[in-house]
């Protein structure tokens, strides 16, 4: 990837998730845009978000980006002079909530070593 598409990518990203907050900031509060990827001819425009909470609150911001997607193109567009404004595709990145759960996993392990430690009468300094 060249650095100059990098920087395409950056940038709309930003402006991106601050035209998002700025027009819709009741509904967008809990919509995190992670990363965009631009296509090579600056046509197309995959963007990725994660968003916090169970399925009802994916779904809001599905509705939300199916309902706003026009108009945050065109408000993104006249911020950010590209030679052509790419048509937007939003994503939902699963990585974000794959990375909580396993941190979840990790809290519910240190969790049971530690009731279990309690129940035998270990303590972590005694270990080593």
């Amino acid at each position: 990837m060249s650095q100059r598409t990098v920087r395409v990518n950056e940038l709309l990203r930003l402006e991106i998730s601050e035209q998002l907050h700025r027009r819709w900031p009741t509904e967008s509060v809990r919509i995190t845009i992670t990363a965009v990827d631009v296509s090579p001819d600056l046509r197309e425009a995959r963007i990725f978000y994660s968003v916090i909470g169970g399925k009802e609150d994916r779904a809001a911001a599905r509705r939300l980006f199916e309902r706003a997607s026009k108009t945050l193109r065109m408000e993104v567009s006249k911020r950010v002079i590209l030679k052509y404004t790419p048509a937007y595709r939003f994503v939902e990145d699963k990585g974000v909530a794959h990375g909580v759960s396993v941190i979840d996993l990790l809290d519910q392990v240190a969790a049971e070593d530690a009731a279990r430690d309690e129940k035998y009468g270990e303590s972590p300094s005694e270990e080593a």
